[in-house]
């Protein structure tokens, strides 16, 4: 059926235009939940996989930048903290990268990138769901990126880490102090998940900026958007010099996430992310379960687990794409409503 699809001239563009809308919405909001999803389901749809890593980058730098510039118009990215991980980055995209080129060499490359998407979608889902549905860290107050960070509202793992005096130190916004090398160990470790899994690395950068590092949500998202424009763009260079980014996706992607990724940003000042949190760990959940059902097919020859992935993926970014664009026409709804009834009194 896939296949079939595939072949359809028209419909595949289309197809991809509409994805992309979905995912900038998320990129917008979040600050990640593009490229995760992205390469997994051209996995799916039976593309190579330094084409699928590849290409994923490619649309995840037009993504972060036009996600960005919004981000930026609200004063949510500390640019210190974001030039601080642009070293450690891009070590671990050109690790990652070589990983990828030695794992096609040995035939192995798409079930090892698979196998890793399950583990670390299912554990950052169950991760993200867990605290969302205790009430810890599941809200973004997405006015207080100027604040200073509350310390009862700083994890306990960034609390610790903070208390490693480990000069260089830095001053981050919120008056978040961390060692240097923290910022770069992190920025090591996602840099190294981009060239490996073509992704941003910002579903599990701005997790790990606000609980390891302890910056505020609203300045993470922002500041993940803008290192990812760099992680993407070294990425998307790299895999391009290999002949591995298919612009025929590329394109019709970023031409969907360019609205969708205003729409997401701009529902920042909307939405509390906290009722919102909960569907964002469910669709890490699909995606992990997505992968593993396409890998299973895969080893037990089941010619319907290819369709169930790619279904299960799209209803994902559905299912949170649409909580948001709910949420945000309600909070607008709310605000005429109660804008209307002060005129009235």
């Amino acid at each position: 059926m896939i296949e079939a699809f595939l072949s359809a001239g028209m419909a595949l563009p289309a197809m991809f235009v509409a994805f992309g809308l979905l995912i900038g919405i998320l990129f917008g909001f979040f600050g990640m939940g593009g490229s995760f999803l992205v390469t997994p389901a051209l996995l799916v749809m039976g593309y190579p996989s330094r084409v699928a890593v590849g290409s994923g980058l490619a649309f995840v730098f037009g993504t972060a930048v036009i996600a960005t510039l919004k981000h930026r118009d609200l004063g949510q990215v500390d640019y210190k903290l974001g030039v601080s991980m642009i070293i450690g980055t891009t070590i671990g995209i050109e690790v990652g990268k070589e990983m990828v080129v030695y794992l096609e060499e040995l035939g192995l490359a798409g079930s090892v990138i698979s196998v890793i998407y399950v583990g670390l979608l299912g554990g950052i889902g169950l991760f993200v769901s867990y605290e969302a549905l205790k009430g810890r860290g599941g809200g973004v107050d997405h006015d207080a990126a100027d604040a200073e960070a509350d310390p009862d509202d700083i994890p306990d793992i960034a609390k610790k880490i903070q208390s490693y005096r480990l000069p260089p130190m830095l001053t981050l916004r919120g008056g978040v102090q961390v060692s240097l090398w923290m910022i770069l160990a992190v920025a090591f470790a996602t840099g190294l998940l981009s060239g490996l899994l073509g992704v941003g690395g910002g579903f599990i950068r701005m997790p790990a900026l606000f609980y390891l590092i302890g910056v505020p949500v609203p300045i993470a998202v922002g500041t993940d958007l803008f290192e990812i424009v760099f992680s993407g763009g070294i990425g998307s260079l790299l895999y391009a010099q290999l002949g591995a980014v298919n612009l025929n996706i590329v394109v019709p992607l970023l031409a969907g996430s360019a609205l969708g990724a205003r729409v997401g940003s701009a529902a920042t000042s909307l939405v509390d992310e906290e009722g919102i949190k909960i569907y964002f760990g469910l669709m890490l959940l699909g995606g992990a379960v997505a992968v593993a059902i396409q890998e299973a097919g895969k080893y037990f020859q089941l010619p319907w687990a290819q369709e169930i992935s790619l279904l299960l993926i799209v209803a994902s970014a559905v299912m949170v794409a649409g909580a948001v664009v709910v949420s945000s026409i309600r909070a607008i709804q709310a605000r005429d409503n109660g804008t209307t009834t002060t005129v009235a009194d």
